[in-house]
């Protein structure tokens, strides 16, 4: 998994929040043992997916895959959260999904 970053970009108006994302979200809790990244990538999409945060889903889906879910099991995750988190939140995750796989295989 490549070392996760907050957007160094909001360092000049949030250097606080750019902070404890480095060092504690990504630096301490996403390497604590109890669950592998891919496992936290999963969780965190589903997360994201049922709360409607799709700001930051297409990073949390990209990183997923690089954590190694693959697409189809991504796609089985949002369709069973659809029918516990809302179907409008699983519609727009998907079309994440869809446009990020596609992304993926046209390089």
């Amino acid at each position: 998994m490549a070392k996760q970053s907050a957007p160094q970009e909001l360092a000049g108006i949030a250097p606080k929040l750019v902070e404890v994302t480095d060092e504690v979200l990504f630096g301490d809790v996403w390497e604590r043992p109890g669950l592998s990244p891919r496992d936290r990538s999963l969780v965190t999409v589903s997360v994201l997916a049922a709360l409607y945060r799709g700001e930051q889903l297409g990073y949390h889906l990209r990183t997923a895959l690089e954590n190694g879910l693959s697409v189809e099991e991504l796609s089985e995750a949002i369709t069973h959260l659809a029918f516990y988190a809302g179907w409008p939140n699983a519609m727009t995750a998907i079309t994440q999904l869809q446009r990020i796989a596609d992304e993926r295989t046209a390089t």
